[in-house]
């Protein structure tokens, strides 16, 4: 399987991640950074049989698997843009941030806690 393309330039990317980290939540940072580490993750995951949504900034599917082709996936992971980072980050532990609800992840692949922390 060829790895995604790539739309956010790997350095630019961890400048934004490392902007998020030291403090900068303006919207350009998050929004590089939420787009950078859901292509990571597809690169580091590859597959179709989750999809990840990280509302307004970005999706992505990932992990193999069944591929899915019409209708609301049977894997999704959703959350807030924050809430994203600080998984990548590892601020936020994944079984924590489902079992407090920051993280709405439902299917048999839905569990990312084996890819993240991606920094």
């Amino acid at each position: 399987m060829a790895a995604p393309k790539r739309r956010v330039p790997s350095a630019e990317g961890r400048a934004a991640l490392q902007a998020w980290s030291d403090g900068d939540t303006g919207r350009s940072y998050v929004a590089t950074a939420v787009r950078f580490s859901l292509e990571e993750l597809a690169a580091r995951a590859p597959g179709n049989s989750v999809e990840v949504r990280v509302p307004p900034h970005g999706v992505a599917q990932c992990v193999e698997g069944p591929r899915h082709t019409r209708g609301t996936p049977p894997n999704v992971v959703e959350c807030d843009g924050g809430t994203w980072l600080a998984l990548v980050t590892g601020a936020l532990d994944w079984h924590d941030a489902v079992s407090q609800a920051k993280v709405s992840a439902s299917g048999s692949r839905a569990d990312l806690s084996e890819y993240l922390p991606l920094a």
